[in-house]
């Protein structure tokens, strides 16, 4: 199903966002969150599609967003499992069945409804995903790993120990962050701000990447940054390691202070792929 086949769900959806308040006790605006949440699960939508005719490679889906804005408005709270847990009635935590395929360990991991989570997905505890985020075949989501909302997560990728995937639902025309296809994010890795990491790249652990953040690319002598138009994009294949920079004016240079700046130092060979090659036994 592609998105061309709800444009009467997004009609519906823009209709009642665009009440406010007095959407809420709407049957109808509830049945039409109702059937946003249930394609969203499915993955048959998505907040944000591959689109290759952007030039980013991705378009953001803003009336899915407002979907789910319209979900938290229309919810009410309520408690769950004897009150330990207390949220909206429209954002459940997730149950899965052994036929979906995807291996959810015991421990503390949570998924709220809203969210995909494709077969082959493996979770280890405690980990977290939120509404509206999409995780493709095959990717591990390691324990205390986090995986925001909207967030869109490609096949096969590692998000390894205490990885931070940032979420955005407001503005709602923001990117979200995106890890492409066979990417490996390290342990305790933040990647926050729309920020784009493509295909196979590599991000050693402690990196941290926002919107704000100048990547040096030793290899190639480019420095990449977000611009007014695009986000952070991280080149495929690209090895990022954290690093610093040092400060060359002010009291910065006089104490002698540096600050945290990612480089990239290779791009992913023979020797990159043996270091991986633990993954595929623990799937």
């Amino acid at each position: 199903m592609t998105d061309q086949n709800f444009s009467t769900l997004q009609q519906q959806i823009e209709h009642h966002f665009a009440q406010g308040p007095a959407a809420i006790g709407n049957p109808e605006a509830l049945a039409a969150f109702a059937t946003l949440r249930e394609a969203l699960e499915s993955g048959a939508l998505r907040s944000a599609s591959p689109d290759p005719t952007s030039p980013i490679g991705w378009t953001v889906n803003a009336w899915v967003k407002r979907g789910i804005l319209l979900g938290f408005r229309l919810g009410h709270l309520v408690s769950a499992e004897d009150g330990k847990f207390v949220d909206k009635n429209t954002y459940p935590a997730q149950i899965f069945t052994a036929e979906q395929g995807t291996r959810i360990v015991p421990g503390g991991s949570s998924v709220r409804a809203g969210a995909f989570l494709s077969k082959g997905v493996v979770m280890m505890p405690p980990a977290y995903v939120n509404v509206g985020a999409y995780v493709d075949e095959g990717t591990m989501i390691d324990s205390h790993a986090l995986v925001g909302s909207c967030a869109q997560i490609g096949k096969r990728v590692h998000l390894s120990a205490a990885a931070q995937i940032g979420g955005v639902l407001e503005p709602v025309n923001a990117s979200p962050v995106i890890i492409e296809d066979d990417a490996l994010i390290g342990g305790n890795t933040g990647v926050y701000e729309g920020t784009i990491v493509r295909t196979r790249a590599v991000l050693a652990a402690g990196t941290v990447l926002t919107r704000g953040t100048p990547v040096y690319d030793l290899v190639t002598g480019e420095i990449h940054r977000a611009t007014a138009d695009t986000p952070l994009i991280i080149p495929a294949g690209a090895v990022v390691v954290p690093g610093s920079r040092a400060i060359t004016s002010g009291k910065g240079k006089d104490w002698n202070l540096s600050v945290a700046t990612p480089i990239i130092v290779k791009y992913r060979d023979e020797k990159t792929e043996l270091s991986l090659a633990l993954e595929d036994l623990l799937r």
